[in-house]
């Protein structure tokens, strides 16, 4: 089967989406599935105009013109006209949830009208089954989502870890509000000896982050190091003490699924899809509870050879779980039943 691949968000920095993107389309022609990843590189696709553009008119031609008899539409926005059958993969519904204090044409677009694109689909796919029931309360499509983790690269399950004698957290992501990157430097600020460095692209929240970390007086401590390589990002994930996730919303949570592939110890919030992700591989905090944050955090450096072994331990579990070439089975199997 020939399937046409949305790839736009894996242009340039590729971050959740992106990644999502790059490995899907490698494991999908691992499987025998011949993938046409369409790309535009010229269209910035972190700017909304050609977002839009993408989505709407440069894509649905490519895929027209592709040979293909299904359309992946793969970073949770699809075309509103076109001539093939789309399988979505509907990441998270944030833009309905949690995104309130973004731009109205924004919430516009990837909420309320994406919400109504979703339902002429031929197959609906999600990452966690917390956001199949998310989908189910909020998009109005009564027929049931399917329900795909994405994999988590390979790579991870290659690190050797070599954690630092000066102990470091590691906070992996977008530099995002609901990500909720102030409690992690909070709670880091509150245990002497201890460095955060978080690695990711920012947003306008990072002018808040700014202003706490002078506030705290912990700008020795706190590195905010932007996007990053790939062999920056395995040398951290080797190097750090824990990983702390204290997102207040996922709709999969890649920052625990590739620290429990890699045997990194961490800290996550107790909201959305990290409770399933991390099935009881690590503790569980709820997102706003600073007491709770430092005293783990204190608990985890207080032990630091028992958080090791306890990561070591589940780390082929996640492996197993969070394998590419299991969800690209999954999906090509739905490929041929969206074709017909």
């Amino acid at each position: 089967m020939i399937v046409a691949l949305d790839t736009q968000l894996a242009v340039g920095t590729a971050t959740g989406i992106g990644v999502y993107q790059r490995d899907l389309a490698a494991a999908l022609r691992t499987c025998g599935v011949d993938v046409r990843a369409l790309q535009a590189p010229q269209l910035d696709p972190w700017r909304f105009d050609r977002r839009v553009l993408w989505d709407q008119v440069v894509l649905p031609v490519a895929a027209a013109h592709s040979g293909a008899a299904v359309l992946h539409a793969s970073a949770g926005t699809m075309p509103f006209v076109r001539t093939l059958p789309v399988v979505v993969t509907v990441h998270d519904m944030a833009w309905l949830r949690v995104q309130r204090h973004t731009r109205a044409y924004a919430r516009a677009y990837f909420g309320a009208a994406m919400r109504h694109a979703y339902r002429t689909a031929a197959a609906v796919v999600v990452d966690s089954h917390f956001s199949r029931d998310e989908y189910a309360e909020l998009s109005g499509d009564r027929r049931p989502a399917t329900v795909v983790y994405p994999g988590v690269d390979a790579r991870f399950s290659s690190i050797v870890r070599r954690p630092d004698a000066e102990p470091f957290a590691l906070v992996v992501g977008t530099v995002e509000r609901r990500k909720n990157l102030l409690r992690a430097i909070e709670a880091v600020a509150a245990v002497p000896g201890l460095r955060l460095i978080a690695v990711g692209p920012p947003t306008p929240y990072l002018a808040d982050v700014h202003s706490r970390i002078v506030e705290l007086g912990v700008t020795e401590r706190i590195e905010l190091r932007g996007y990053v390589d790939r062999a920056s990002i395995d040398d951290l994930y080797a190097r750090a003490t824990v990983a702390l996730v204290p997102s207040r919303y996922e709709g999969f949570g890649y920052a625990v699924a590739e620290a429990r592939c890699a045997g990194l110890p961490f800290i996550a919030a107790r909201t959305s899809s990290l409770i399933e992700v991390a099935d009881g591989a690590g503790p569980l905090l709820e997102p706003d509870d600073g007491p709770a944050w430092i005293d783990t955090l204190r608990a985890i450096l207080a032990g630091r050879d028992a958080a090791e072994q306890r990561a070591a331990a589940g780390r082929a579990v996640a492996q197993e779980r969070f394998r590419w070439s299991t969800a690209a089975t999954s999906l090509a199997a739905l490929y041929i039943r969206a074709a017909g």
